[in-house]
C-alpha cells in the first residue's frame, strides 16, 4: 500500500489505471493484450464506469458524489464515508441513487458496493482488536488507502463446486478449497480457485473473502482467510467466461454494449500476500464474526436498493413504451401487469424509506439502517424480478423475436420495415429499437445472466429466507406471544 494519495479520480484516470494494471486476464482461449479499456469485451463496461468517475469531478454534481477526507481534507468518495448520522445516510443514498441513474440499476457491482463493504469491515475492526491487533490495523489502513486513493475494487466469496462440503461427502477426496499452503516472513502463499468475480479484470484490486471450509476441526484452519491485493500479483489470473456483448452498437444492443459487467474464475496459483495484506487468517470463528458484526449484508443491502429501485422504474418505463406503441393500454389484463410492476417499485421505495427512518447507532458508531427492511427487500426481489421479465415477455410477445438490426434500415428493404414496423406514435426504427431493448431485457444472454444474478445476488432463496426467519426471530416470538393472550 505504498501508492500516494489522490483526491477522487476522473474517468480518464480511472481508464489509464485499468489499462496500466495489466492483469493476466484469459477469454476465449487467448490472453489479453493491449488496453483493456479497447478490448471488445469489457470496452462498454469501462466507459461507462469512466463517465459515472467523471461526475465525481464535475463541478455541478461532484457535491453529491464526494466528502472531505478525515484524514486529508480532500474530495474522497462518498460511498466510502461511515455513516455517523441520519443525514450522512440521506448523502449516501443520494450519491448512490445517482450513480444508479447512469447504470439502471444494471451494474450489479458498481464501484459503490464495494465501497461501501470495505467501509463496513473497517468500520468493525474492533472485532479483531482483542485477539488480532495487528489484522485490525490492517484492515483499518487498507480502507483509508481504498478511500483516499479512490480505488476500484472487485471480490470474491464464492468458490467452486468442487471445494464444497457436499462434493467432500459423496468422494471422501480431499476437497479443491483455496487454501493456505505456507506461511512464510513474507506472507501466505494461497493456492485455490474462486468463482464469479464480476469486474475482476477490471478493477484495481480483489478483496478475498470465502465462506471457510469446515471439513476438520483444526484451530489454525487453513481455509480461513480474508485479504485484498492487486489485482495484477503474480500468480493471480482471470479466466472469463463468453461475452454476452454482441457488438458495439447501442441500437442493436442497448444494454450490453454498455453494461456488460465479465464474470470471472480467480485461480490464485501459489500467490503470496503480504502480511499486511491479511486481515484474518486461520479463525473461522473470527471470519465468521467480522461478517456478522460488520452488518456487510445491511450497508450492502442499502446500495442494493438503490440500484433495485433504478432497474425497476427503468423495467416499467420500457413495458409502458411497449404498450403504448402497440395500442394495448385499455386492455384489462395488460393493466394488471403494470400494475404488479407499480407495486414493485414502491414496494422497493417503502422498504428503503423503513430501513433508513428506523435507523440507529451500531457498537461501532455508525448509523445501521433497520436491518429487517433491508433483508425483506433481498427476500423480495429475488422473487419479483422473474415476475417482471415474465411480463416483459408477454407484453413484448413476437415484437420480441421479429426485431430487425439497425443497418437493415440502410438497405433497399427500408421502405418496407417503415411500413410494417411502426408502432402507435413510433416510427419504424424507433419501435425496433424499442422491441431490441425489450429483447435484450429478456430474452438475450445478457438479460439471462441478470435474471439469474438477481435470483443468487445474496444467495438462493433458502440462504435468503433463513436469514430473514432469522431475523424476525424475537418479532415472530412477540406476535405469537400476543395471539397466546388474545386466546387466554
Amino acid at each position: 500500500m505504498e501508492a500516494d494519495s489522490m483526491p477522487v479520480k476522473s474517468g480518464k484516470e480511472y481508464i489509464e489505471r485499468i489499462n496500466n494494471n495489466l492483469p493476466d486476464v484469459r477469454i476465449a482461449g487467448r490472453r489479453v493484450s493491449g488496453e483493456i479499456s479497447e478490448h471488445e469485451a469489457f470496452k462498454g463496461l469501462v466507459a461507462t464506469q469512466a463517465n459515472m468517475y467523471d461526475m465525481q469531478v464535475a463541478e455541478e454534481l461532484k457535491g453529491r458524489l464526494v466528502y472531505s477526507s478525515p484524514s486529508t481534507g480532500d474530495p474522497v468518495g462518498l460511498s466510502y464515508m461511515q455513516p455517523r448520522t441520519m443525514k450522512d445516510l440521506v448523502q449516501r443514498r443520494t450519491m448512490m441513487e445517482t450513480w444508479a441513474s447512469v447504470h439502471h440499476g444494471f451494474l450489479g457491482r458498481a464501484p459503490d458496493y464495494m465501497n461501501t463493504a470495505i467501509m463496513a469491515y473497517a468500520s468493525a475492526a474492533g472485532v479483531l482488536e482483542e485477539e488480532y491487533p495487528a489484522y485490525a490495523s490492517n484492515l483499518k489502513r487498507y480502507y483509508e488507502y481504498c478511500r483516499e486513493n479512490d480505488i476500484t475494487l472487485s471480490h470474491v466469496f464464492i468458490q467452486p463446486k468442487a471445494a464444497r462440503i457436499s462434493t467432500f461427502l459423496r468422494t471422501f477426496k480431499e476437497p479443491e478449497a483455496a487454501r493456505i499452503v505456507d506461511k512464510n516472513k513474507d506472507g501466505i502463499v494461497v493456492r485455490g480457485a474462486f468463482l464469479l468475480d464480476t469486474q475482476g479484470a477490471t478493477s484495481d484490486e480483489i478483496l478475498v473473502y470465502p465462506t471457510p471450509f469446515s471439513w476438520t476441526e483444526t484451530e489454525d484452519n487453513p481455509y480461513s482467510f480474508v485479504f485484498a491485493v492487486p489485482s495484477n500479483l503474480e500468480g493471480i489470473r482471470f479466466i472469463c467466461r463468453e461475452s454476452f456483448s454482441a457488438g458495439d452498437s447501442s441500437y442493436d444492443y442497448p444494454l450490453s454494449s454498455r453494461f456488460e459487467e465479465m464474470d470471472t474464475l480467480v485461480v490464485f496459483d501459489d500467490v503470496t500476500v503480504p502480511w499486511d495484506r491479511v486481515f484474518v487468517c486461520g479463525d473461522e470463528r473470527m471470519a465468521s464474526r467480522l461478517m456478522t458484526e460488520s452488518h456487510f449484508h445491511v450497508y450492502a443491502g442499502t446500495q442494493i436498493i438503490c440500484k433495485n429501485i433504478a432497474k425497476t422504474e427503468f423495467m416499467l418505463g420500457t413495458i409502458e413504451m411497449l404498450v403504448e406503441a402497440t395500442g394495448i393500454n385499455n386492455h384489462e389484463h395488460i393493466i394488471e401487469k403494470v400494475t404488479e410492476v407499480i407495486v414493485a417499485v414502491e414496494t422497493l421505495k417503502a422498504f428503503q424509506l423503513a430501513a433508513e427512518k428506523g435507523a440507529a447507532k451500531d457498537r461501532w458508531g455508525s448509523m445501521l439502517p433497520n436491518r429487517k427492511p433491508i433483508i425483506a427487500a433481498n427476500v423480495y426481489y429475488q422473487k419479483m424480478y422473474p415476475r417482471i421479465i415474465e411480463i416483459i415477455q408477454l407484453i413484448g410477445a413476437s415484437n420480441l423475436i421479429m426485431i430487425p438490426q439497425e443497418r437493415d434500415f440502410n438497405t433497399d428493404i427500408r421502405d418496407q420495415l417503415d411500413r410494417y414496423m411502426k408502432g402507435i406514435d413510433l416510427d419504424a426504427k424507433k419501435s425496433v429499437q424499442l422491441a431490441r431493448l425489450a429483447w435484450e431485457l429478456s430474452v438475450s444472454s445478457f438479460g439471462g445472466r441478470q435474471s439469474v444474478y438477481e435470483r443468487f445476488f445474496f444467495g438462493n432463496s433458502t440462504v435468503v429466507n433463513n436469514r430473514m426467519y432469522a431475523e424476525y426471530q424475537d418479532s415472530r416470538a412477540k406476535y405469537a406471544d400476543q395471539v397466546n393472550r388474545f386466546l387466554t
